[in-house]
């Protein structure tokens, strides 16, 4: 059953055995009460409304573990749950019902208009229509239309329909007489299933208080009693998009939008767009010349800078030592293997459509494919003489470059590109080992993000699907996934973190827990994984020789800490708005000249600073100092080194931080302690002229 909340239920009944309809005959319901099911008694033909329509912060209720619109219908036996508003399955209605209200909006203001799909997704809804292109002019009246539908309290009204009746009804909607032929199903933007008539067919009207039918939808629901309940409703953005998300498909219009559960929720998330935006990191790449993509090199394959490749290079030399700290063995694989490796690790059958296509070596003989993944070969290491229980557990990590054929639509600056660079890593254990081992990669994992600064963490378990749609992708025994699911879930629970489940969402070889780590401003993003495997030691034969003398098969677990290095450094630019702490800074010192005749004086204290492994330069433009200082704030640089004559005389140099702060004539050995100090903390907060270090030498 959904657990919603059932804060201030309404008074329910006048008198035992009384319907609210009047009637005296009665059934047995329970509601969910403060996480507690209540048994009632309530009158034959009682429904949602009844119990919960007064308060209009319940939008639908689930009827038996089933999400239902509130004018369901209840029977005796039934277990009610009411579902909030501002609950994760109450904004998903919401947002559904929101992009009905768009549609209608769009076919009144157009009435050659025809309908797409318009599914909720993560913090809003959109809705695709074969129309001509829209302008934010076209936005601003559609939804202006939209409000006036939301005042009139338009009902949604659910029909069953026959198929017979349903192509009947959708007869000038092409797209929605096909999804009726096909299943009543369709492709959403981020390439899930949208079920749009579900077991049976049905249509949603939207029914004015005079009982007139305004608008109707082929749709599966549920939705919103009325569109007076959508107060927090607005529209966004037009883009481009495809049918069923092809693009050897009609081209449609695409209009985005977003809908809260009050005004407040709202302005937050307009606040977090605009916050977003600033941060950006395509943007930020861009003006801070951290990494570029060129047409002559394809889309998802980043050209890293020099600046860019300085973080990149931190964080490989950080995580490389992480590594063997932690009892990781280097291993370096190519790039490239013959089709069969594959084959054998059954990434093409079941991860074919992620891989580029084959190609013959010069004898034309054999297809060769490029790696999108390490496993394999790490496996073909292991396999490479005997093993004795003594060495294991045995953990292996390259950092292997992997190719994966992202669509063109899909990719997406450095957080969704086609080569990967990862901090790949596979231990093999007995599995007895498997639980400390997974606790150990958890630690490592946790660690590391706070180091690099991420802090609000949870955990996302992900299972297998049993019985939907993506049950025949998964290989392996019932016993062995409940026995790995098992132990990732108590591991996952022992770490006191919050826990998300992701049904379905398991690699096709076994369960995995992904640690999800909130930026500054509130995002949650997919960071680590560490997955279970029992299939692939299977496939390639590992062995090792027990205690006993006997033949035993290995259990792997894959991790990557980073993920993906790419991605991750995308992250840490939006976390970090592109004002990196000192250690991770490209430059982290910018010494600025008051006049060129201090330049050498300056290029020996950096020097000194170089020479302890801080990236300092030095700006000897013939730039005026004040647009120096505006050139080294523009490109987010901690320190700024300032010296002029009195400077000189002293043997000191000024500081200027990013906050505009300063400090003046700091001794220059203070200085270089300071600064080497800090970066070698490896601390994430900004130094300022009051940080401890630097307001102890004024």
């Amino acid at each position: 059953m959904v657990r919603g909340s059932a804060a201030a239920l309404p008074q329910l009944i006048g008198r035992p055995g009384m319907s609210p309809k009047g009637s005296t005959v009665s059934i047995s319901i329970a509601i969910l009460d403060q996480q507690t099911l209540r048994p009632r008694e309530v009158g034959v033909g009682t429904t949602g409304l009844d119990l919960f329509g007064d308060d209009h912060n319940i939008v639908a209720m689930a009827v038996n573990g089933s999400i239902v619109d509130l004018s369901s219908l209840l029977h005796d036996g039934d277990e009610v749950a009411p579902i909030p508003m501002d609950s994760d399955e109450g904004l998903q209605i919401v947002r559904h019902s929101a992009a009905h209200v768009c549609a209608q909006a769009v076919q009144q203001l157009h009435p050659e208009a025809k309908l797409g799909i318009g599914p909720p997704i993560v913090d809003g809804f959109y809705y695709d229509f074969k129309v001509a292109p829209l302008s934010p002019e076209d936005l601003v009246k559609i939804e202006k239309r939209m409000q006036a539908v939301i005042k009139e309290r338009q009902r949604f009204i659910r029909r069953v329909v026959s198929e017979h009746e349903a192509l009947s009804a959708e007869a000038n909607e092409p797209f929605k007489l096909e999804l009726i032929r096909d299943k009543h199903s369709a492709t959403s933007a981020d390439g899930s299933s949208v079920e749009v008539g579900g077991a049976e067919l049905t249509i949603y009207d939207n029914v004015r208080p005079n009982g007139e039918v305004a608008w109707r939808d082929l749709c599966r629901g549920p939705h919103v009693p009325h569109t007076g309940y959508l107060n927090a409703v607005a529209l966004i953005k037009t883009s481009a998009a495809y049918w069923r998300g092809d693009q050897r498909n009609e081209a449609l219009q695409r209009i985005y939008g977003t809908a809260w559960a009050s005004r407040d929720d709202l302005k937050a998330y307009r606040h977090r767009i605009a916050e977003a935006a600033k941060r950006d990191h395509r943007k930020l790449g861009t003006e801070l010349d951290l990494f570029s993509f060129n047409e002559l090199v394809g889309p998802g394959l980043p050209l890293f800078h020099p600046k860019g490749g300085a973080i990149k290079r931190v964080m490989e030399d950080y995580v490389r030592q992480a590594h063997i700290d932690n009892g990781f063995l280097y291993v370096s694989t190519p790039h490239i293997a013959k089709e069969e490796l594959f084959q054998v690790s059954g990434h093409l059958p079941y991860y074919a459509d992620g891989m580029f296509p084959p190609m013959n070596d010069g004898d034309g003989e054999h297809a060769y494919r490029l790696k999108a993944m390490n496993c394999p070969m790490h496996n073909l290491i292991y396999r490479g003489r005997g093993r004795s229980y003594r060495e294991l557990p045995l953990r292996l990590f390259e950092f292997g470059t992997v190719y994966r054929d992202e669509k063109s639509g899909v990719v997406q600056g450095l957080t969704r590109v086609r080569s990967i660079t990862q901090d790949d890593s596979h231990s093999y254990c007995t599995k007895e080992q498997s639980p400390d081992e997974i606790r150990h990669l958890v630690g490592f994992v946790l660690k590391l993000l706070a180091d690099f600064g991420l802090t609000d963490i949870a955990l996302e378990l992900s299972t297998r699907d049993t019985d939907g749609k993506k049950a025949g992708k998964f290989i392996g025994s019932d016993e062995q996934w409940a026995e790995a699911t098992g132990i990732l879930a108590r591991i996952a629970r022992e770490s006191g973190l919050p826990v998300v489940d992701d049904p379905g969402g398991a690699a096709y070889y076994g369960p995995k827990i992904s640690i999800q780590a909130k930026d500054a401003i509130g995002r949650a993003w997919q960071m680590s994984t560490i997955q279970y495997d029992f299939n692939q030691p299977e496939r390639f034969g590992l062995e090792y020789t027990a205690s006993d003398g006997s033949r035993q098969r290995p259990v792997m677990i894959h991790s990557a800490k980073f993920g993906s290095i790419e991605r991750f450094m995308g992250v840490l630019i939006e976390h970090y708005a592109g004002a990196f702490p000192v250690w991770l800074a490209p430059v982290q010192v910018v010494g600025i000249p008051v006049a060129a005749s201090f330049n050498d004086y300056l290029a020996a204290v950096l020097t000194r600073l170089t020479s302890r492994g801080i990236r300092a330069e030095l700006d000897a433009a013939d730039d005026r100092m004040q647009k120096k200082i505006r050139n080294a704030q523009k490109q987010k640089v901690p320190f700024m080194l300032i010296a002029g004559a009195e400077d000189a005389e002293a043997g000191a140099v000024s500081f200027r931080f990013r906050d505009g702060s300063q400090r003046n004539g700091v001794p220059i050995d203070e200085a270089i302690e300071f600064i080497c100090g800090w970066a070698a903390a490896r601390r994430n907060d900004d130094p300022l002229a009051g940080s401890e270090l630097i307001a102890e030498q004024a």
